[in-house]
């Protein structure tokens, strides 16, 4: 692994990418202690990233030609600006890379995307524990959302309400 951050590779990756997405997908839910929800496959990462309409989109990184992490990101939608914005959804450098500028090169470039298509805002959520990454986060002038609390539905629940609409 090269330490240099000029090293740093960031393309878009492409339907032949699907089977080291799914490997970096599986390596971040290990990451985050949430392997066993992990059911992806490449047949749903090719039907949703790489067939109309995408879901989401991605972004890799590589040190000279070994891959080393990937953003996923899709777009949401400011009301109050009137614009889109860019939702990251997962962001992960293997260990081996991390502290060498790959999460930074990675943010840069979803933020250079971001602008170039007149986005308002980029946003993410990190997990309450992932103190390294909130650091980083500080540290490049991002600024928590303390206000704001993140809910969902899944499974039966979101099944029961879908229900109630008839």
């Amino acid at each position: 692994m090269s330490t240099n951050s000029a090293s740093i590779r960031i393309v878009a990756a492409t339907r032949d990418d699907v089977p080291l997405i799914l490997s970096f997908i599986r390596k971040l839910a290990e990451y985050e202690r949430l392997a066993s929800a992990c059911v992806a496959t490449e047949e749903g990462i090719r039907g949703t990233l790489f067939s109309e309409p995408r879901a989401a989109e991605v972004l890799l990184a590589y040190d000279a030609d070994a891959p080393v992490g990937f953003a996923l990101f899709y777009h949401n939608y400011s009301t109050f600006l009137a614009k889109r914005g860019v939702f990251l959804e997962d962001l992960f450098v293997i260990p081996e890379a991390r502290g060498q500028g790959v999460g930074y090169a990675l943010l840069s470039a979803l933020a250079d995307v971001a602008l170039s298509r007149d986005c308002a805002r980029l946003e993410w959520s990190v997990l309450r524990w992932n103190q390294l990454a909130i650091d980083f986060y500080l540290r490049i002038g991002a600024e928590p959302l303390d206000d704001w609390s993140t809910y969902r539905l899944t499974g039966e629940s979101l099944q029961r309400l879908a229900a109630a609409a008839g």
